[in-house]
């Protein structure tokens, strides 16, 4: 299989096109998050406004981590730091660059949504536009490959000799399956499952998208070696996200919720809230009807 080009004319204007795949992944988690949102009646206006200044962040947090983490490279080619199109965006980057911008405009314009029930609703959203991004994205992009190979699946990329692990494709399935899992775990949780706290699924999410993160790196470099940055960030996402996920489950913490409630409103009740089945359902307390405990 040839390589796509990575670059089209349309008149005088040069398009690659790595950016459009991108595009259409952030265009997609935009619009399934915001839906997510809608559908679950929790606040969603504040994510058009919001969309434009998080890619952005995310962009530059992942082309600047890409550039810490290849620094002797671009140390010898500093031309080469603002040309993105040619691939080098750090997934860990761009996460480190979003998360604390769309909190920052979360809590500015939706100061009611709690931000447990935020990152639940992104979390899946945010795998199924990876995987659109990772077969968009890298798999059309210079030098996209991975290590060579002389597997009947290895395929041609733009700027590399001869046949490639398609890493792009592996990544673009595993993130689909995860995003399978996903909404197979949720609605589990929300229909048959004890009541799990809020933030439940983001931390399941982020052990799932971890664990392939770990062996995918391999695929990528032109010499094995036992540990890289990549691999390092990903135990360290995958140890800390399971300790999360059994700390905040604790019997311990779903015992002390029988005694308060949840109304789903106000980041102080981000750390006692818990996943229902009916969004507008309550909790009550000690027996009291809902009209006995709040007004209606």
């Amino acid at each position: 299989m040839k390589p796509i080009p990575i670059v089209f004319n349309i008149g005088p204007v040069q398009v690659h096109t790595y950016g459009i795949g991108l595009a259409i992944a952030f265009y997609v988690a935009y619009r399934y998050f915001e839906k997510r949102l809608k559908d679950s009646g929790m606040p969603y206006n504040w994510v058009g406004k919001s969309f434009l200044w998080i890619i952005a962040a995310a962009v530059v947090g992942a082309r600047i981590v890409h550039v810490i983490a290849n620094i002797s490279y671009y140390l010898k080619f500093p031309a080469q730091i603002p040309l993105i199109w040619h691939g080098g965006l750090s997934s860990f980057g761009g996460l480190a660059g979003a998360i604390p911008v769309g909190i920052y405009l979360k809590r500015k314009y939706a100061p009611d949504l709690r931000i447990a029930d935020t990152f639940d609703k992104l979390v899946p959203a945010l795998i199924l536009a990876w995987s659109i991004g990772r077969i968009l994205g890298p798999q059309l992009m210079f030098q996209g490959g991975g290590r060579p190979t002389n597997a009947w699946y290895g395929l041609q990329y733009a700027g590399q000799v001869g046949y490639r692990i398609p890493v792009p494709i592996f990544q673009a399935t595993e993130d689909f399956i995860i995003f399978l899992i996903l909404l197979k775990i949720e609605k589990w949780m929300t229909t048959k499952a004890p009541p799990y706290r809020s933030g439940s699924l983001a931390i399941a999410g982020l052990f799932l998208w971890s664990i392939p993160r770990f062996w995918d790196e391999y695929f990528w470099l032109a010499v094995p070696r036992l540990w890289d940055a990549v691999e390092v960030f990903s135990i360290i996402l995958i140890i800390s996200s399971a300790c999360a996920f059994l700390i905040l489950n604790s019997p311990e913490r779903r015992n002390s919720q029988n005694t308060q409630v949840y109304d789903g409103e106000g980041e102080d009740s981000a750390n006692t809230g818990m996943t229902n089945a009916n969004d507008n359902e309550h909790i009550l307390v000690d027996g009291l009807q809902p009209d006995e405990n709040k007004p209606s």
